[in-house]
């Protein structure tokens, strides 16, 4: 990725003050979204590391990674999955219990999406503390598939996600077009 494709995403990234709580700096992705030409940026970019990396599937993350994952995919040529909040989706699902810091949180994805044959890139919007991330890459590969890597566009370097996340990678790329 360009430095000024980094940069055009960088501006479009709203700092909110005291956001949900007081003293924490909630990064706004909204902006970006409502510019087409930085979405485009932003989707083309993503697009581009489903192919360098080999996916034959896009998970998309609840919520806001649908809103990345299902454009790049579809600009990919691939198949987007999502993963959801547990009892979301109909049907037989796999879940997957992950920590947060205040309790405990479950994720589901369709049983029947995913098989040994995928090669799963995760897409997400933000990697903070890394318990999401790490839950679905512990997801993916229990319905079977292999990841072939997770890309973000914010992560949030302070919170030591990355770090967390190595051993649940297995090799396979962490790529954040953003960090700060």
């Amino acid at each position: 990725m360009s430095d000024g494709v980094r940069e055009l995403l960088l501006s479009r990234i709203r700092d909110v003050a005291d956001y949900p709580k007081p003293g924490v700096m909630f990064k706004d992705i909204t902006p970006l979204l409502a510019d087409p030409e930085a979405f485009s940026a932003l989707t083309d970019t993503l697009a581009a590391l489903c192919v360098r990396h080999g996916a034959t599937k896009v998970v998309g993350l609840e919520a806001r990674g649908f809103i990345l994952a299902a454009p790049a995919a579809v600009r990919a040529g691939l198949g987007f999955i999502p993963v959801r909040k547990a009892g979301k989706l109909p049907g037989a699902t796999l879940s997957q219990s992950y920590e947060l810091e205040y309790g405990t949180a479950e994720m589901e994805v369709h049983a029947e999406d995913v098989s040994d044959a995928d090669r799963v890139l995760v897409i997400d919007d933000v990697l903070a503390t890394g318990g999401t991330a790490e839950a679905s890459l512990q997801l993916v590969r229990r319905a079977g598939a292999q990841v072939a890597g997770v890309a973000v566009l914010l992560e949030l370097g302070f919170l030591g996600g990355r770090a967390r996340l190595e051993p649940a990678l297995k090799d396979a790329p962490l790529e954040a077009l953003v960090t700060v």
